[in-house]
């Protein structure tokens, strides 16, 4: 686990972003790449279940970490990166799905 966070640490150094950044970056890269591997695109729901489940996923990582290392999860902070992960992908779903955007 060590080296995973010194290579988080590093990425957020190189990109001089901060960790919400780097968690909105990430979703909307998941959310696009899968979009454009499926026939739909942005009204996918399939790109949308890969950004949020992935956000659940990398959560459900970290609460392991935070039950070992600490004894316990610190579940507000999962919650907010979950939020800040999946937030803009829905947003553009949405939009997408119910036509917000003439295309």
């Amino acid at each position: 686990m060590n080296r995973l966070d010194t290579g988080l640490q590093t990425l957020q150094q190189w990109t001089h972003l901060s960790s919400d950044a780097l968690l909105i970056y990430c979703g909307l890269i998941i959310f696009f790449l899968a979009a454009l591997c499926h026939q739909r695109q942005l009204k996918s729901k399939y790109a949308i279940w890969a950004v949020l489940g992935l956000a659940l996923a990398a959560e459900l990582f970290g609460a392991r970490h935070d039950i070992l290392d600490r004894g316990y999860w610190r579940v507000g902070e999962s919650l907010r990166d979950i939020l800040c992960m999946s937030l803009m992908p829905l947003l553009l779903w949405l939009g997408a799905h119910y036509r917000i955007w003439r295309y």
